[in-house]
Formats: C-alpha cells, sequence, structure tokens
C-alpha cells in the first residue's frame, strides 16, 4: 500500500472517482488542491517526466476549449510559465508516490505502478465499475458546451 500525494481541483467528479480507486487499492491519499499549491516550475516538470508537452495540459480548461490556448504551439518553458500563471491549465490530478511522480489517471499505467486491485470482496464491484470509465476526460463528456458557466466556475471543468 502507497502513501499518494494527490494533487486535484476540489470537487472535480473525476478526481474523486479516482481517490476512490485508490484508497479502494488500500492506498493512502493524501489530497491537496492543485489550484493553491504554491509551484515552481522545477518541481511542476517533474510530474511530467519525459512526456510531450501538449500532454502536460488539461485539454478541458476554459482557456484551451475557448481557442486562447493552443498547447500544440507552446514550448515546454512556455507551458510551465502559463501553468504558473492559470492551474487550470495543469493536467489532473499530479500524483507522488516517494520519488516518483506521474500526471494524469492512466489506469493500467498507475495499476502497473502502484497496485489498483481492491484490497476487500466489498469493493471489487465498485473498482471494476470505475476502471471501465473514462477517468482521463471530463466527467460531463466533452461534447457539450459551458456557455452557462461562468469562466472556470463549473465544479467540473477547468
Amino acid at each position: 500500500m502507497a502513501r499518494v500525494i494527490f494533487y486535484e481541483k476540489p470537487g472535480c467528479k473525476n478526481n474523486t472517482r479516482q481517490k476512490v480507486l485508490l484508497t479502494a487499492a488500500g492506498h493512502q491519499v493524501i489530497a491537496y488542491s492543485l489550484l493553491t499549491e504554491p509551484w515552481t516550475k522545477e518541481r511542476l516538470k517533474s510530474f511530467f517526466g519525459d512526456r510531450p508537452v501538449i500532454e502536460w495540459f488539461n485539454k478541458a480548461a476554459p482557456s484551451i476549449k475557448s481557442g486562447e490556448v493552443n498547447p500544440e504551439n507552446v514550448d515546454a518553458e512556455t507551458a510551465l510559465m502559463m501553468m504558473l500563471r492559470d492551474p487550470l491549465l495543469i493536467r489532473r490530478p499530479l500524483l507522488e508516490v516517494g520519488e516518483q511522480r506521474e500526471v494524469g489517471f492512466d489506469v493500467e499505467k498507475i495499476d502497473a505502478w502502484i497496485g489498483l486491485k481492491p484490497v476487500d470482496e466489498s469493493f471489487k464491484q465498485m473498482s471494476e465499475n470505475l476502471m471501465q470509465q473514462d477517468l482521463q476526460g471530463c466527467a460531463h463528456g466533452n461534447n457539450h458546451e459551458h456557455h452557462h458557466h461562468g469562466e472556470g466556475s463549473c465544479k467540473n471543468h477547468g
């Protein structure tokens, strides 16, 4: 069982599902707000490893959905500066176990890393159901508009 430092957007439905899955697997989850953490460029970059810059971004962030920010045209240094100014741009969650850090919630990768097998039979069905869901993207789905929400105010986006 691992001690998982979990940086999330409070209120995000998918982050909640991810934490449930980790807890059901017996891990201790210590959650922090990605939005209020005092990030530095170096510390933030340490979660991205050798991933391409485009994979550092949260595709559901308001400024990306509006077209204001295009992650395809951004270099690493610029991406980090943008994310320090607007943490909604950071792909979630950021995970830390010991010295290893990851970004996003790729179920297969996390299962291979720390294990996602439920520790108790009573969690088995719930864990299987969660693992079959898309725990990477927006919990609402990607096809609806958000104009009725104030900029960045939707509890499940950004």
